[in-house]
Formats: structure tokens, sequence, C-alpha cells
């Protein structure tokens, strides 16, 4: 099995206050983590429904969770998450997360193309049977959409210059491994952020672009608002501002009334809030940290489905 450590796991079973007869969703499976401590808290009859893009991991979770009838290993993106969850018969649930990382194995497998720090084919797909690798796409989109997108994902300052450097270099060769691109950032970006890889932000607007994160996360927002039962619980755990950002408007809006109907006497019913906010965002501990480097960005905000709202 791939090494791969969760974040935030006893503050994700906190916030999912896991019934032992519930029904649950891990949108994003991985290397089944959160999914084993979920099971663990289980009850006999209780179910989990595990979900990720990613067919590497749905087989590595086959293998590891072989023998545990409680759980339901789907794969699929979390724009898909309501047919997917509903397929198995189930209309409500007690609680779902989201957990917006990239995985241990998928950084650090050099053929699947996520990481510049090993090389490897320039893919960067979490589902590799679907959609077009990076390459293919910085081979045929014009270099403002290369800025643009490394401008809006990444954060980076730098944008015009890659997209620009992209721009001369795929006129003499092919963009195909990661270490040319990275190469590449590395030459043009004139200023290195202390303690981070020049080609970080790069690779992260990348990567987002080509598996539509944002667009997911959003689309599977709105579905598992949809599919909580009353009280149940909504745990989102991001990893940068942007993923952040789209989270904590999610439900802040859907945690309140719209400010055009707030004044009135009395609020419709179908205009009340569908969400109350669990506690304030939460990060990894200092001892996580220091034994997972990986979680020192994690986000976690947490929601509750509020009784007949919208039902």
């Amino acid at each position: 099995m791939d090494e791969h450590r969760p974040v935030l796991v006893d503050a994700v079973l906190a916030a999912l206050a896991v019934r032992p007869a519930g029904c649950y969703v891990d949108a994003t499976f991985g290397r089944g983590g959160h999914s084993a401590q979920i099971l663990a808290a289980l009850g006999p009859t209780g179910r989990l429904i595990a979900i990720d893009r990613d067919p590497a991991a749905i087989a590595a979770g086959q293998k590891r969770f072989a023998s545990e009838p409680r759980l339901v290993l789907v794969q699929g993106a979390f724009a898909e998450i309501a047919t997917l969850v509903q397929a198995h018969g189930i209309t409500r649930c007690d609680g779902i997360l989201f957990d917006c990382g990239v995985s241990s194995p998928q950084l650090d497998q050099a053929d699947r193309g996520f990481s510049f720090q090993h090389d490897g084919p320039l893919d960067m797909r979490m589902d590799p049977t679907h959609g077009q690798p990076v390459a293919v796409w910085l081979a045929t989109a014009t270099t403002d959409e290369i800025r643009h997108v490394i401008a809006t994902l990444g954060e980076e300052r730098f944008a015009r210059r890659i997209a620009e450097a992209i721009g001369r270099a795929r006129a003499i060769e092919p963009l195909t491994r990661t270490a040319q691109l990275a190469a590449l950032v590395a030459r043009a970006v004139p200023q290195r952020e202390p303690g981070k890889n020049p080609a970080t932000r790069t690779f992260q607007a990348l990567r987002m672009w080509v598996n539509d994160e944002l667009g997911q996360l959003e689309r599977g927002l709105s579905q598992a608002l949809n599919l909580l039962a009353p009280g149940g619980r909504l745990a989102v755990i991001s990893f940068h501002s942007l993923e952040d950002r789209l989270v904590r408007d999610f439900l802040r809006r859907h945690s309140s009334v719209d400010p055009a109907l707030a004044s009135l006497p009395s609020v419709p019913a179908a205009a009340q809030p569908l969400l109350r906010l669990v506690g304030r965002k939460q990060r990894a501990s200092d001892a996580e940290v220091t034994a997972n480097v990986r979680s020192r960005s994690a986000l976690l905000r947490v929601a509750e489905r509020l009784d007949g709202a919208g039902i």
C-alpha cells in the first residue's frame, strides 16, 4: 500500500460526530486514512460511501478493505457526488467529508506527473482515463491563456514571464516532462519565495486547471448540501486560499438569510438558512505538522444541516 498520512484526523472525526448506525460519505478516499477512522467509529449497521477520481486509489482501497462490508468504493468526481451516492440507494446521509488535497502517492509517483521534484511525463490528471494531460494543453493554449491560468489559479506574480518562457520553449521542442517545465520556471522567475520551489505555484495552477478542481468542488458542495440529513455534518479540508475562499463563502452563504430578505418582518421558510457553522476553522497542530509537513497548510471548516431546512 502506498504511504499516505491523512490530515486533521481527530478534528475530522469530532466534526462529523459519527453516529454508529449512520451513513457517511468520504468524497476523497485517497488511500483510506480518513475512511479507516470513520469505519472504526461506525457500528455494524453503519455505512460509508468512499469516492475518488483516481482509479489507483480505488484499486488500493479494494485491497486494503477487501473484507469490509460496510464500505462501498466508487470511482468518480466531486461534481458527480449526488448521482454516485444515490446510485447506492442513499438519499440522505449523516456526514460528508471533502479533502481537497493531492495524495502523497500522486505526488511521489513520477509517472503521474504531479511533482516538480520527480521527473516524469507532464500529465497531472487525477483520473488518467479522462481529459487531456497538461502537456497537451500547454502545446495548444495561447500564451495569454497560460498566463491567466498561472496568475489566477497559482496566484503567481511572474505569470507573464513564465507563460512567455513556455511559448518560446515549445517553439523549439514540445514540453513533455515535469523536469523540463520546472527548470523553465526556475529560469523565468527572478525572485524565489523563501522555502518554496519556484515551480510550486505554476504546478499548482496547471494541476487545478487540468482537473477543474474549483469547479468540481463548487458543484460537489452544492450537491452535498442536498444529500445531508437534518443534523448531518459537512466537513471540508482545503489546502490553499482559493479553495478555502470558495468553501468559506459557500458555508457563509448557506448559513445566513439572504440580505435582500433579512429585513422582512417574517422571512419565508424557503429563504431560511440551510446550514449553521460549527466552530471556527481549524489548522493542524504543531505536532502534526512536525510529523507530516504536508499538513501545514490544511484548513478544516465545518457546518451542520439545520433541522427541516428546505426539506
